[in-house]
């Protein structure tokens, strides 16, 4: 099977250059797209989280937003975002601070840690709901299970470089 994707694409995010107003964005990153075909991006150097409904001519924040620091409502520079589809929380990879958040979709004020000091850049879940996580400085994917603060290694970690049990800036 051949996919073929339109040539030209249609701008549904940002597009008004680059800023921090909520039709801007500032170096986006990671994103993420829901069963409702609304995006949440990681609006890195704007320190938030923004979703963009279909259709929408500006985003909203949805964490962060608050200036860039390490309060619990605060990010900075996040890298990567995703959804917990079973508790829909948002799970974000607050890379300027070394941990990965919980922010509930719900109550937008502020988030959680669950996990601390790791160079995160790339988050993604299973169906099992365990996290796996790219750790940029120690070359690694770890996989996180529901509840776990230390993850298991199940790619990398064996030093930065190009054989097949190595990884080099996974991002």
């Amino acid at each position: 099977m051949n996919a073929r994707w339109a040539e030209n694409g249609v701008t549904i995010a940002g597009g008004k250059g680059q800023g921090d107003a909520l039709n801007q964005l500032h170096w986006p990153c990671g994103l993420y797209v829901d069963d409702d075909q609304t995006v949440y991006i990681a609006d890195t150097d704007n320190h938030r989280i923004v979703e963009w409904k279909v259709g929408g001519m500006s985003g909203k924040v949805v964490a962060g937003g608050n200036g860039r620091g390490n309060r619990a409502d605060q990010l900075n520079q996040p890298q990567d975002v995703i959804i917990d589809k079973e508790t829909d929380d948002l799970i974000i990879c607050d890379r300027g601070n070394g941990r990965v958040m919980r922010w509930s979709r719900r109550n937008r004020t502020s988030g959680e840690v669950i996990i601390e000091n790791i160079s995160c850049w790339g988050l993604t879940m299973d169906d099992e709901r365990s996290l796996y996580v790219s750790h940029l400085v120690t070359n690694e994917v770890k996989r996180y299970r529901v509840g776990q603060t230390s993850g298991t290694v199940v790619a990398g970690g064996n030093g930065q470089g190009g054989r097949p049990n190595q990884l080099n800036w996974p991002t």
